[in-house]
């Protein structure tokens, strides 16, 4: 992993992706197909297939309705990718879908490293979920955030730039740090490392797809011109070892 010789000691907050970060949401996401999968017996639609089909179906629900709660995407998703892939969903699957978020796993060094982190830093939430879902997901990280900030309260989703001018006017206004002294750590460089480096941010890679050595996409969709991350790491756990000087 590269390790660019970070000041660490010049931030006071760290503000987190959720999904893909701190939340297994690919395992999450491929548990919560299956049942609709073994109901119509199709064996061509693997892991790596369902999670790639998903995020093109998902980057344009949100894009096409900004202000629908992620549980709602979540169902009109699974809906979409039934009638695209010729399978027959029912409402109840597509509810259960669009309610699966609280069932997503958290990986295993999340909660741990997240209250190590917690001792020298202001911990920080822009996710693109809905209230309700971040609070069920956050019982599987078992730390108290300093500010959560949905896409529900902005009215967008990642990538869009206004969920970051968000980010900045409540880190100031609410916990009084400036932008310049908060860094961002995530995993999806199309909806997080992309803006937040257009908006001059400081940013961590957390590369748990193992992109950057050849690894796949999954549900996040590709990017093209990668952005200049300033220091990756290939999970949580070994960014804090590095923040805290470990």
């Amino acid at each position: 992993m590269y390790n660019m010789s970070l000041d660490y000691n010049a931030f006071d907050a760290l503000s987190f992706d959720c999904y893909g970060t701190l939340i297994d949401w690919e395992r999450g996401i491929w548990d919560a197909f299956r049942p609709l999968i073994k109901a119509n017996d199709d064996s061509d639609l693997v892991r790596e297939v369902t999670l790639r089909r998903f995020a093109e179906l998902e980057n344009a629900q949100q894009a096409a309705t900004p202000d629908m709660l992620y549980s709602d995407v979540l169902r009109h998703v699974h809906g979409r990718f039934a009638d695209a892939n010729g399978l027959v969903a029912s409402a109840l699957l597509n509810q259960e879908f669009g309610d699966s978020v609280a069932r997503w796993p958290a990986f295993s060094d999340s909660a741990e490293t997240l209250q190590r982190l917690k001792n020298r830093y202001r911990l920080v939430i822009l996710s693109n979920v809905h209230d309700a879902g971040f609070a069920a997901s956050n019982r599987h990280l078992d730390v108290e955030f300093d500010a959560i900030y949905t896409a529900e309260q902005i009215g967008s989703y990642k990538p869009d730039p206004a969920n970051f001018d968000y980010l900045f006017n409540h880190l100031s206004k609410d916990l009084g740090i400036d932008r310049c002294r908060t860094l961002h750590v995530a995993q999806s460089l199309y909806h997080d490392h992309v803006p937040a480096k257009a908006a001059g941010m400081t940013c961590v890679w957390i590369d748990r797809q193992n992109l950057s050595s050849g690894g796949h996409w999954g549900a996040t969709a590709a990017v093209e011109q990668w952005p200049e991350v300033d220091a990756i790491f290939a999970d949580l756990a070994s960014f804090a070892d590095a923040a805290l000087g470990v």
